[in-house]
């Protein structure tokens, strides 16, 4: 089980309004926003448990896959919807991916840093 995920983002700013945005709908917020030693670290929070953490850096961490868990189609479409609407570039309108398994439901989008993002949810309908 992963216990939190960071990345270095080139406009920190940018990346949280991003992730503020397109992460809502699958019920996270941005719940920590700091400076250590120099460098600006954001942590986005589900639920209790705060586990994506970006930090500022002159190079971005580049060509991810990062994939949330979402509890409905419905949340995937709205993650879509949303990161589309904050500036993302679609890399895979929501629908189902059967090659994966019959019941996988997931949209996928670029990330300001080129960072392969998707929302998928498992659960069938």
């Amino acid at each position: 089980m992963i216990d939190h995920m960071t990345f270095r983002v080139t406009d920190i700013d940018r990346s949280k309004a991003f992730y503020a945005a397109c992460l809502a709908p699958l019920g996270y917020v941005a719940a920590y926003d700091a400076v250590h030693d120099g460098v600006r670290v954001v942590g986005f929070q589900c639920e209790s448990k705060m586990d994506t953490w970006f930090v500022s850096a002159p190079e971005a961490s580049t060509r991810c896959h990062l994939a949330w868990l979402a509890k409905d189609r419905a949340s995937v479409d709205a993650f879509h919807a949303a990161a589309m609407a904050a500036g993302a570039v679609d890399n895979g309108a929501p629908g189902l991916r059967p090659h994966y398994h019959p019941d996988y439901y997931g949209a996928f989008v670029i990330d300001p840093d080129g960072n392969n993002v998707e929302a998928v949810c498992h659960a069938p309908v």
